[in-house]
């Protein structure tokens, strides 16, 4: 769901970002290590450094993933700190966007200040990745796009092909490099669709409630239908108040046990989302948190392997 004009994430100097700037580094992520299957079957570490701009540690993680050993990854957004809907990047971003190869955006209004900043950088010969654009994803009829493309594991593998491709344009000798680590990541998403259908096989049909739209695609094909009011989500994204007979609507999901968990967007809680939550856990119902970016000390495939049982141990799967 595009996110209102007031929240798109906007320009602003004076927020030090690590790629440039000596000292700070989380968000910056280099893909240093040789743990792609080719470079360890040679025992040499590839010599490429092919610079990557993501605009969250979500990409970021996937685009070191493929081309590990090959790359230097730098994360716009990479703390779970912060909510990427109010982010405001810095000058520091870019110049790393001036000097960027592949640059990977998500698209469908949630990072529009990469396009803005990329277009002010003068760079115009980078391959630039639009997440939406690859999954395919569009507005229901009637409705609005959902843009949290990295919950929908179909389109997170093409997005990885549409990396390997776009680094292997920027560095020809690691074709093969990347064209199988795309292959490994790929094969590691099957397990994850595989856990969707179990639950799917379980409790297809069963009601969730949620706080934002962030996790629909996860909750969609496992077969879950999202019981909150729409009122109530939209305005939690959008950052407006909830009305009074919405938020009751939604409160009453748990009292009247008519949900089986609360999927809970932690980097957006606020005082009524966390009277959502109260109430959730005082009627015994499962909360299970979940982020737009990456936790630390998490990758992209550990993070989403513990959002998916996390689930399915709230259903009781």
């Amino acid at each position: 769901m595009p996110t209102s004009p007031s929240r798109l994430l906007a320009l602003s100097a004076g927020l030090c970002l690590a790629v440039l700037a000596a000292g700070c580094g989380t968000t910056e992520d280099t893909a240093s290590d040789t743990s792609s299957p080719t470079a360890a079957a040679s025992g040499s570490a590839p010599s490429a450094n092919v610079p990557v701009v993501a605009s969250t540690n979500v990409y970021g993680d996937v685009a070191r993933s493929i081309g590990a050993g090959r790359v230097t990854v730098t994360s716009i957004i990479s703390s779970p700190d912060q909510d990427p809907h109010s982010y405001e990047a810095g000058t520091q971003n870019q110049l790393a966007l001036s000097k960027a190869k592949v640059v990977i955006e998500n698209g469908g209004g949630y990072d529009d200040f990469v396009d803005r900043m990329l277009r002010s950088a003068g760079n115009g010969s980078a391959r630039v990745i639009n997440a939406v654009k690859v999954s395919g994803k569009t507005a229901p009829p009637g409705g609005e796009l959902n843009e949290h493309i990295w919950y929908d594991f179909p389109s997170v593998a093409a997005i990885a092909d549409e990396i390997a491709g776009a680094l292997a344009g920027a560095d020809p000798a690691g074709a093969s490099d990347y064209k199988a680590n795309a292959a490994a990541f790929k094969a590691k998403l099957e397990p994850l669709m595989a856990k969707e259908a179990d639950i799917k096989a379980s409790h297809g049909g069963e009601a969730v409630a949620i706080t934002e739209p962030v996790p629909l695609y996860l909750l969609d094909a496992s077969g879950l239908r999202n019981a909150t009011p729409p009122d109530f989500s939209e305005a939690i994204e959008e950052g407006d108040d909830v009305s009074p007979r919405t938020l009751q609507d939604t409160l009453a999901l748990f009292t009247g046990k008519k949900v089986k968990a609360l999927v809970y967007n932690e980097q957006t809680s606020g005082p009524q989302t966390e009277k959502v939550q109260q109430a959730a856990e005082a009627a015994g119902v499962a909360v299970v948190p979940v982020t737009e970016t990456l936790p630390q000390g998490k990758d992209y495939l550990g993070w989403m392997t513990a959002n998916v049982d996390a689930l399915a141990a709230a259903l009781g799967a």
